[in-house]
């Protein structure tokens, strides 16, 4: 008789501590969507801030309308991309590339970089990009607490069971180690 209760409370303390395990995957997972929605907010102020950005530099340079144009384009794929981390990571790259072409142009134009719209837009921009990368640390460090219990013993059977999967990690491209840096934005 008293082998059953030990078995029975053997059982109980098991089934308690998957549940607590599946809890913990629970809060982890919504932790990585609150995470990626923090990063979303920020590439929102980022998009919204392009246009006019754009729309500055245009009344300075007309005839780089190609710069221009790849800025718009490049601002309209990352707005417009809903997919996966990795898929809106490339998005960014390119969108970065386009913004660093777009300030490499307005060195050739002292009236541009005096301009104090311009200025004022730059430094916004560059307020952006830092939160951008702050929400990014902070979403990465989400995904591995969340792929770490998934991986790890006991704890990845509770995960297998509840079907719990590992979330992608937003890193920029790692051929471009410029591009991990945020946008220069300074014509001091």
């Amino acid at each position: 008789m008293t082998l059953i209760y030990i078995l029975l409370g053997l059982a109980a303390a098991a089934v308690l501590y998957a549940i607590m395990i599946y809890n913990k995957l629970v809060s982890l997972r919504e932790r990585v969507s609150e995470a990626w929605s923090g990063i979303e907010v920020h590439m929102k102020e980022r998009y919204n801030l392009i246009p006019n950005l754009v729309e500055t530099v245009k009344g300075y340079a007309k005839h780089e309308a190609e710069t221009l144009e790849r800025v718009v384009e490049a601002r309209a794929q990352a707005f417009s991309n809903d997919g996966s981390p990795a898929a809106q990571a490339q998005s960014e790259n390119v969108l970065t590339g386009a913004l660093k072409s777009l300030f490499a142009l307005a060195e050739s134009y002292p009236d541009l970089k005096a301009n104090e719209g311009f200025r004022d837009l730059q430094a916004e921009l560059s307020k952006i990009e830092e939160k951008i990368q702050s929400a990014r640390r902070f979403y990465n460090g989400n995904v591995r607490n969340n792929n770490t219990l998934i991986d790890q013993f006991p704890s990845n059977l509770v995960a297998r069971f509840g079907a719990f999967i590992k979330a992608e990690f937003f890193e920029l491209d790692e051929a471009d180690e410029a591009a991990r840096r945020p946008v220069e934005v300074s014509f001091d």
